[in-house]
């Protein structure tokens, strides 16, 4: 039978690995652009490994209480970025078995298991392989270089958005505290008559649809006569 602490460091070493992936990645931006990425600007966070049939790894700045009972967490830090990981399985939140992953997994029934309501990212894995360093690098690259691109299209919508500001930051808001729908409806707030943006809005908001903002971003910076970070030209 597998040892739960060395499980446990096994996970704390692979976030530790997409968190240092990150800052290494983030090093290469902007001063500006680094400051408003959501990991570097959170201060300290907990990250949640919640296991159901998939291991979920998300992170989040709201506050989860002291420990209890047989709640356990670990330290973390790298230069910028300071956090704790804190382990969930069905035995120490019960509620957590009661999750069908047949099928795929389920963040949102994960998130609502946790309570927990908006986060800086969330991973799902499975233990074993899907821990490697090698992987955790990817990831953390990624989510960085995401981060990054949201950054600078915002900086681009307040530009083009004149007058909608207040809606552009609220859309950031959402999107630092991982509100997808929230930033797909403020996107069709900022160009409520642009055809091309409404129709990415209803996409996304069609019953099943998998809810991809950035893709959304990408369309309502297009809209508004930039073009999206990560694009070919972008600036």
């Amino acid at each position: 039978m597998a040892d739960p602490m060395a499980m446990r460091r096994a996970v704390a070493g692979y976030v530790e690995g997409i968190h240092a992936a990150y800052a290494t990645q983030a090093a290469t931006f902007p001063p500006a652009v680094r400051g408003r990425m959501p990991l570097l600007a959170a201060g300290r966070f907990t990250v949640v490994a919640a296991g159901a049939r998939h291991l979920h790894v998300l992170a989040t700045t709201e506050p989860l209480g002291p420990l209890r009972g047989e709640e356990v967490e670990l330290p973390g830090s790298l230069e910028g970025l300071d956090w704790v990981v804190r382990f969930y399985d069905p035995v120490v939140l019960p509620a957590l078995g009661l999750i069908d992953e047949g099928a795929g997994p389920r963040p949102d029934d994960v998130r609502g298991t946790l309570g927990v309501s908006t986060v800086l990212y969330h991973l799902v894995t499975q233990p074993g392989s899907g821990l490697s360093p090698h992987h955790a690098g990817h990831v953390g690259a990624g989510l960085a270089a995401g981060h990054s691109a949201a950054a600078r299209d915002f900086d681009a919508l307040r530009s083009r958005a004149r007058g909608r500001e207040v809606l552009v930051d609220e859309m950031q808001g959402a999107a630092t505290a991982g509100l997808a729908r929230a930033q797909v409806l403020l996107a069709r707030a900022i160009a409520p008559q642009n055809a091309p943006v409404a129709e990415a809005v209803d996409a996304a908001l069609r019953p099943g649809a998998a809810v991809d903002p950035d893709a959304v971003r990408r369309v309502l910076v297009t809209a508004l006569g930039g073009t999206p970070a990560g694009t070919a030209g972008a600036a």
